[in-house]
Parts: C-alpha cells; sequence; structure tokens
C-alpha cells in the first residue's frame, strides 16, 4: 500500500512539475495542443474570430448543364474516402457540378488553412496598387523598424511572397514544441513576429514558412490603418460580392489574425478568388488587384530548394504546376483545401475536405486536377454557359 502511495506521489509531483514549467516557460499553448490534438476545418469554434463583412450579393450562376455531368465512379470515390467536404466547379463563370458531404453544404463555414496565405498576397497587391506600399522590393524593416537589424534589414516584402525570408522557424506540424504549432495554439502572434531572425541570405531559397505572411499581415495593418479582417472585407470580400460574411480566426479576443492560415469561409465564395485571378484582377467590372501583380503572382519565383536545384512550384503565395501541357495555379490548404484555377479552359474548382491523401504515387492535387480537366473539357463548352 505504501508502494502505490509513494507512486501517486511521485506521479502528482510529475505532473505539477510539469505544468509549472509550461506556465513558467510562457508555453500555455500547450494545453489547447494537448486537447485539440489535430487541426481540422471546424477549428474555428474553438478560437476568437473576427468577421470579414460581406456587402451587396453578387450570385454565382448556374450552367445550363448543371450538375449534369456524372463523376467517374473511382474519382467520385476517392473524393468521399479522403473526406471530402465540398467539390465545385465552376467553367465559364458558371456553377457547372457542385456536391457537398458530411453535413456541409452551400453556406457552410470550413477553415482554408494556408489558403489564407494566397488571401494576403491578393491584399498586399491591392496595398501595392493604393501605394500604401511601394513595390515587392520594398524592404520590410520600412515598417516595421525592429527588422533594421542583421540580415532582417535587407528582408523585402517578395522575400515573404515567395517563401525565401530564410527565418530561423520550425514549421514541423507535428511537434508540440514547433513554432507553428506554437503560433497556432497560442496568444501572442505579435510578438512571434517581432523576434523573428533571418538566418539565411533571403531571396535565394525556397523555405515554405508560415510565419512570412504574418509579418506581411502586420505590415497590412500598419498601412492601411486598419485589421487584417476589415482590410479584407472592403478591398476583396465585398467588391467580389461574396454570399456569406466570413471569419478570420484570431490569437486571443481582440487580437490578431492567424494570417498564414484559418479565413473561414465556404466553396461558392472562395471560388470567387481564383476567378478574380482567372480574369487577371477583374470582377464584376472593377478591376479589384492590378493585372501586372497577378502575372508577376503566377510566375516561379526562380529559388532553389534545399538541394539546390530549380525550383519553379511558388509564385507570390500561389502554387504553379503543370498537368498535361496545361499552366495551373492554385491555392492550398494542409487538408486539401484547393483552389484552382485552370485558364485555357476558363475553369475554377474548389475542393474542400479533412484529409489530403495521395492516389497511388501521385499526390492529391495532381489526381484531382488530372481528373476535372478530364470530366469537364471544352468539348462541353455550349452546356457550361
Amino acid at each position: 500500500m505504501r508502494i502505490v502511495k509513494k507512486i501517486l506521489l511521485w506521479f502528482f509531483l510529475l505532473i505539477l512539475a510539469i505544468n509549472l514549467f509550461i506556465v513558467v516557460t510562457g508555453n500555455s499553448y500547450m494545453y489547447k495542443a494537448l486537447i485539440y490534438q489535430y487541426a481540422g476545418i471546424d477549428d474555428y469554434k474553438h478560437f476568437e474570430n473576427r468577421t470579414v463583412k460581406a456587402g451587396t450579393f453578387i450570385p454565382i450562376p448556374d450552367a445550363v448543364a448543371y450538375n449534369k455531368t456524372h463523376l467517374l465512379e473511382e474519382f467520385r470515390n476517392y473524393l468521399i474516402q479522403i473526406q471530402t467536404t465540398a467539390f465545385l466547379v465552376l467553367k465559364n463563370d458558371s456553377v457547372c457540378y457542385e456536391e457537398y458531404w458530411d453535413a456541409y453544404g452551400q453556406d457552410s463555414y470550413s477553415s482554408s488553412f494556408s489558403v489564407s496565405k494566397t488571401i494576403v498576397s491578393i491584399l498586399i497587391g491591392i496595398a501595392i496598387d493604393e501605394g500604401k506600399i511601394k513595390s515587392v522590393d520594398q524592404k520590410v524593416a520600412d515598417f516595421i523598424p525592429e527588422y533594421n537589424r542583421g540580415l532582417n534589414a535587407s528582408l523585402t516584402i517578395k522575400h515573404l511572397l515567395t517563401m525565401s525570408a530564410g527565418f530561423d522557424y520550425d514549421e514541423s506540424y507535428a511537434s508540440l514544441f514547433s513554432a507553428t504549432t506554437k503560433a497556432y495554439y497560442g496568444s501572442d502572434l505579435q510578438d512571434l513576429l517581432l523576434h523573428l531572425q533571418v538566418i539565411k541570405t533571403p531571396g535565394k531559397e525556397f523555405n515554405y514558412q508560415s510565419c512570412n505572411h504574418l509579418v506581411l499581415a502586420y505590415i497590412l495593418e500598419k498601412v492601411s490603418g486598419k485589421t487584417l479582417s476589415e482590410y479584407a472585407s472592403e478591398k476583396l470580400w465585398k467588391p467580389l460580392g461574396a454570399k456569406n460574411d466570413a471569419t478570420w480566426s484570431l490569437d486571443r479576443k481582440n487580437g490578431m489574425e492567424k494570417a498564414y492560415c484559418c479565413f473561414n469561409s465556404n466553396a461558392r465564395d472562395f471560388s470567387r478568388l481564383g476567378t478574380l485571378f482567372l480574369h487577371n484582377g477583374y470582377f464584376n467590372n472593377h478591376q479589384i488587384v492590378s493585372e501586372h501583380y497577378v502575372k508577376e503572382s503566377i510566375e516561379p519565383a526562380n529559388l532553389l530548394d534545399e538541394a539546390s536545384i530549380k525550383s519553379d512550384c511558388y509564385g507570390y503565395s500561389w502554387w504553379l504546376t503543370d498537368i498535361n501541357g496545361e499552366k495551373i495555379y492554385y491555392a492550398q490548404g494542409i487538408l486539401g483545401q484547393f483552389i484552382f484555377v485552370i485558364p485555357s479552359q476558363n475553369m475554377v474548382a474548389v475542393r474542400l475536405g479533412k484529409k489530403k491523401e495521395p492516389k497511388g504515387d501521385m499526390p492529391a492535387f495532381q489526381y484531382i486536377l488530372k481528373s476535372i480537366i478530364k470530366e469537364f473539357t471544352t468539348n462541353h463548352d455550349n452546356n457550361y454557359n
């Protein structure tokens, strides 16, 4: 009996010591990380959020052949297997196919995860168009004095947009101790971004780091005098005619947006971002972001990967690929949130869901893209007007 009591006492003391360590070191975010364990598309329910207000609704028309295409059984089964919640295809600016699963629908909220980075990039383009930022080559230290030291002083907006900043930042998603885990579950993003250190010469190597878009968001707040959500509402969400208000998750009540992730909306409203770029920044008789910035955004950043091999997969926070000769660009979230833009087919497609698993040896994005192109080809143009 005494042995049992001693074991229980030592166990209690160990738990107490761990909790004291977490609190004293300022790592209380670990409690949330342990409770929720894995990021999910409904995580906005666990966080404080700020509303990105919609304005006058501009409906997206349905095509003549709306939902008359029957997806190949193998492809549809794959979408179900990877827990897809929304699948939407627009051709010639009309919805030709949409389907929802697992109680999600046209107006359901879902986290976009890193699609949010693309949204931040578009807002940077708008701020440049407005003259609030001189160009993508302007130094970050012009906006954040704390960066006017060491390699941080050479950092530009472009380096942040193209994932070539070279920060000392751990992007690991599985580690409880990584900077990304702390950013996701923590409560002081501003402190995190102000203490980032550049340790590699910027503009040389592609290194995907979520913190880049926290810095960009902080700059947008400074130059606009608004919160990121307010600026996104005024300059993007309202002009795009979104049906529903969106939300952006915060680090704490009245705090800062998790700019690298956590913009929450639905498939139809997300598709407007793809349509905007498909038409070179023009939407509803209005140039929302300049054609020049759009063109630059979807060009490879001319960087090297960690193996010193040329990387041409990324632009200004848009992913770039080539499928059977088709030049395609897309926004992507960690669980397979996709906004695909297929210019040669005048097509935009959105997939939202809970998993991003490969199809055999083929990455999820490639299989989904190939299936979309195969099933919604130019042969059916007359039905998709």
